[in-house]
């Protein structure tokens, strides 16, 4: 464990890095986040950051705790995994304690800890955090939109696979190694989803959402067996009553036959039988070959998360 040398003096800010937190810590930081989230209507920390809070030490991974006195009034989270790309970070200050300057001295932080190479979710673009980044000399260089859909109207044509091609649900442990590789190939220039790893997949299976009979493989059969070809992976969130297309890929080579929209196709009419009155997706803002697909299928923006970094 490193730490700033601010003083520990009665309601001084202090901030010290771990690399991993104890479950009185993990306790304390999922507080608040919960506070956060219940302030702002979303979360401040993705699912992979949520993830790697709670699942212990990871390489590349330190976690920034900011406290005033003894309370904790900011988290932030700092990853350092990508070979080419700049450390990626998130964070959160209490909802109770800001306007105190904690942001800036969680943003300073990072800085200083990534050599001043560094890039930074704002999820849910608010002003407040495009001011931060302002401030800390950042410019905005990529934009991930959450679009939706009803699905109480749900109106989509009957999938159509190419030949040769079916689809089965998900068998845990069997098909993991098949999925990762073609889930590295589908998204080898994605910068988060490209990079899972057979930990990363474990931890969704453990997580409680998790319905292996929501998760679609397509396969084509070869002379060989049968080899994956794309997938869909579906979520539910169950207390906003909400469906996720959560990861869909195409494998390279398999494009351009209409397997991702039979597949999205599959995966929508999945979740609005189990009564889902609204489905939702992430994409990033500048593909807009994948944009125009999901606005043919009755997707429109409904927020969009930020990515700030700096120039150097």
């Amino acid at each position: 464990m490193t730490s700033d040398d601010i003083a520990r003096l009665p309601g001084a800010r202090s901030i010290e890095t771990y690399s991993a937190l104890s479950p009185d810590q993990i306790e304390a930081v999922l507080g608040l986040l919960a506070e956060a989230s219940a302030a702002d209507g979303q979360q401040a920390v993705s699912e992979q950051g949520r993830l790697q809070l709670r699942g212990g030490a990871r390489e590349g991974v330190s976690h920034l705790l900011l406290t005033v006195g003894d309370e904790l009034a900011g988290y932030a989270q700092l990853e350092d995994t990508d070979p080419v790309e700049a450390p990626a970070a998130e964070l959160v200050v209490h909802p109770a304690h800001r306007g105190h300057g904690h942001g800036r001295a969680l943003g300073s932080a990072l800085l200083a800890a990534s050599g001043k190479r560094l890039r930074v979710w704002a999820h849910g673009g608010h002003a407040a955090a495009r001011h931060l980044a302002q401030v800390l000399g950042l410019t905005l260089f990529r934009e991930l939109r959450q679009m939706r859909r009803s699905l109480t109207d749900l109106d989509l044509s009957e999938p159509v696979l190419p030949e040769g091609v079916t689809v089965r649900a998900f068998v845990p442990g069997q098909d993991d190694a098949a999925w990762l590789a073609v889930n590295a190939a589908a998204f080898a220039h994605h910068p988060e989803q490209g990079s899972l790893t057979q930990r990363d997949l474990d931890d969704r299976k453990a997580e409680p959402w998790f319905d292996p009979t929501g998760f679609f493989l397509a396969e084509r059969e070869t002379d060989t067996g049968r080899d994956l070809v794309g997938f869909h992976w579906t979520k539910v969130h169950a207390e906003e009553q909400l469906g996720e297309v959560y990861v869909l890929g195409v494998a390279p080579g398999t494009q351009g036959g209409g397997l991702g929209k039979a597949l999205t196709t599959i995966g929508l009419r999945h979740l609005a039988a189990q009564g889902l009155p609204t489905a939702m997706l992430y994409v990033d803002a500048d593909n807009k070959a994948a944009v125009s697909v999901y606005e043919r299928m009755g997707f429109t923006t409904y927020e969009a998360d930020l990515m700030y970094r700096t120039e150097t």
